[in-house]
C-alpha cells in the first residue's frame, strides 16, 4: 500500500489541478495581469498532468464535482458551508484510504485468479509448476539463458484489461541480468531458446505481488510478449 503521506501529497496536486479545470468560476479567466496567468498556467499544467490519476483512485474515480467543492469550501473556512472540518477530513481520508486500497486489491487478486484458472484451460497455454504460463508464438533454435546470464530483449506489457504499461517497441532492445527482474521473467526467459517470441501471463506473486508498483495495482496478473534476440553468458560461473 502507498503510504498515507504520499496520498496526501497526490490529492493535494489534484485538487489544484482539478479546481482549476472544472470549478465554474474560473472557466472564464481573464489573465488581467502576470499573477493571473501565472495563477492559471499553473493550475493547467497541474489538470494536464494530473487528470489521469482520478479514475485510478482507489475505489474507483473521485466525484470531481464534490472534491472540487470541498476544496474551494476549505479554501474560503467558511463554517457555513464546510460538511466537514480539516481535521475530520483528514480522519476521514487516513481511514477511508487504507479500506479502499484493500477491497482494489482483493478484488484485483479475485480477478486475475479467475483469468488464470479459464486460460489455462485454452488450447498452446502452457502452465508450469509455479503457475506461470506461457505460449509460443515463435520457436527459437539458440540455446537457453540459465539465471545467471544476462539477455537482451524485445518486449510488451499489458494489464488485463488490455492497458499497454511498458513496451522496448520502437526502443532499444532491453539488456538486463536475470535474476535482477521480477521472478516470473526470471523463469520464464529461461524456458525461452535464443530466437523465440512467447507469450506470458505472470501470477502477482511471481510479479509485484501485494505492493503493486508505479501504474500497476496491487495483485495484478500480467501479460508479456517477448522476444529473447541475444543470451551473455555468466563467464563466472562455476561449470559442472
Amino acid at each position: 500500500m502507498k503510504k498515507i503521506s504520499i496520498i496526501f501529497s497526490i490529492i493535494a496536486m489534484v485538487i489544484v489541478g482539478v479546481s482549476t479545470a472544472s470549478c465554474d468560476s474560473v472557466k472564464s479567466a481573464k489573465l488581467r495581469n502576470d499573477v493571473d496567468s501565472v495563477s492559471y498556467a499553473i493550475g493547467v499544467v497541474q489538470g494536464a498532468g494530473l487528470k489521469q490519476q482520478l479514475p485510478t483512485a482507489p475505489g474507483g474515480s473521485l466525484n470531481v464535482d464534490d472534491l472540487v467543492a470541498g476544496f474551494i469550501a476549505g479554501i474560503k473556512g467558511d463554517s457555513a458551508v464546510l460538511k466537514m472540518t480539516a481535521a475530520e477530513a483528514s480522519a476521514y481520508i487516513q481511514e477511508w484510504f487504507p479500506k479502499a486500497q484493500a477491497r482494489d486489491a482483493d478484488q484485483t487478486k479475485a480477478e486475475g485468479q479467475k483469468f488464470l484458472d479459464e486460460n489455462k484451460a485454452k488450447s498452446g497455454v502452457i502452465t508450469t509448476e509455479s503457475g506461470l504460463q506461457y505460449q509460443v508464438i515463435t520457436e527459437g533454435t539458440g540455446e537457453k539463458p540459465a539465471a545467471s546470464d544476462k539477455v537482451t530483449v524485445h518486449y510488451t506489457g499489458w494489464l488485463l484489461d488490455g492497458t499497454e504499461f511498458d513496451s522496448s517497441i520502437g526502443k532499444e532492445p532491453a539488456s538486463f541480468q536475470l535474476t535482477g527482474v521480477i521472478p516470473g521473467w526470471t523463469e520464464g526467459l529461461q524456458i525461452m531458446p535464443k530466437g523465440s517470441k512467447y507469450i506470458f501471463w505472470i501470477p502477482s506473486d511471481l510479479a509485484y505481488g501485494e505492493r503493486g508498483s508505479y501504474n500497476i495495482k496491487a495483485n495484478s496478473v500480467l501479460k508479456f510478449e517477448v522476444e529473447l534476440l541475444d543470451i551473455e553468458k555468466d563467464t563466472t560461473a562455476v561449470q559442472p
